[in-house]
């Protein structure tokens, strides 16, 4: 397991998570929100610092929110309060 520090600029945010792999700018990976749902978030950025002990480099993420998952909770308040959702045509 890669320990990464991810800064989330959504959330404005910073975390330690685990991944098996670290992932790569461009690519999506889903995160747990603060309410409990889970979302899409895009890899912004990805560099690594050298630690303060020995010859070890360690990764950083820069994510945020897919633009798709933003307008999610607006949808879900529409249907909540039993108005019709809008379309496009």
């Amino acid at each position: 397991m890669i320990e990464i520090e991810v800064q989330n600029e959504t959330h404005q945010t910073q975390q330690r998570m685990r991944f098996a792999a670290v992932p790569r700018i461009g690519e999506g990976i889903r995160l747990r929100e603060p309410d409990g749902y889970w979302a899409s978030y895009d890899v912004l950025d990805l560099w690594y610092q050298r630690s303060g002990f020995g010859d070890v480099w360690e990764p950083y993420l820069h994510i945020r929110m897919t633009p798709g998952e933003v307008a999610a909770p607006e949808i879900s308040a529409l249907q909540s309060t039993g108005e019709p959702l809008p379309c496009a045509i």
